[in-house]
């Protein structure tokens, strides 16, 4: 079983020494394969990872994209899509073929947001738990899905928000999420720039209004 590892960057140097990090230990194992695709960078972000031996390709701007594009070139018969702000844990593909040996389809880890705010652990709880129930992952929580699978799918929806929750809600129509409780961090940067009570209404607001049929583009609109 070979995986496939999927980061998009787009300015993402500041996130890069520590990806770096892990990437290369992922790099190490026998079986797996890591694809950097970089969305319209200008910081050095594409450089500084070639430099470190990593193969990058280009894309059109866009999580959903990037991923597509990535996942196109790919040799693994597992995709691992993983956001470059967001850390496996140890054994991360362990615990996947730990996943697929019982026979998961596809799949996700559990969520831990670092940062400064004590809310930060409570959000993260209620995040899992809210995905276990729902059988809807974000893509902070590390999807990982069989090959054969997200193409049968017809991959990531190409749309600027909620590829995750369209991508899971495709899945949920196979089968339901392999929950991992193993714990991914990601970065909680952006929660606490705009305001933690702040964004988790904002999300709560977007995820309610894609719910009920506002087009993912003005969404978009909304988010940026």
């Amino acid at each position: 079983m070979q995986y496939s590892v999927v980061v998009p960057l787009l300015n993402e140097r500041e996130q890069l020494p520590d990806l770096i990090v892990q990437l290369k230990e992922l790099k190490a194992f026998t079986s797996c394969e890591i694809i950097l695709v970089d969305g319209g960078s200008i910081d050095g972000s594409v450089e500084i990872a070639t430099a470190e031996g990593f193969q990058v390709i280009t894309s059109p701007r866009g999580r959903a994209s990037q991923m597509n594009a990535g996942a196109a070139i790919a040799c693994g018969n597992w995709l691992l899509f993983l956001h470059a702000d967001t850390r496996l844990p140890q054994g991360a593909l362990s615990a996947v073929a730990s996943a697929v040996a019982q026979g998961a389809e596809w799949g996700r880890f559990n969520i831990r947001i670092e940062g400064r705010s004590l809310w930060f652990p409570l959000i993260s709880n209620l995040i899992n738990w809210r995905s276990r129930l729902s059988g809807i992952a974000t893509g902070d929580q590390a999807i990982f899905v069989r090959r054969t699978l997200f193409e049968k799918i017809g991959g990531y929806a190409r749309q600027p928000l909620m590829e995750d929750v369209e991508l899971s809600r495709q899945l949920l129509k196979i089968s339901r999420p392999y929950c991992l409780h193993q714990r991914v961090s990601t970065s909680g940067r952006r929660w606490e720039k705009f305001g933690v009570l702040r964004t988790v209404l904002l999300m709560w607001r977007l995820r309610f209004a894609y719910w009920r049929g506002v087009p993912a583009d003005t969404l978009a609109r909304r988010y940026e």
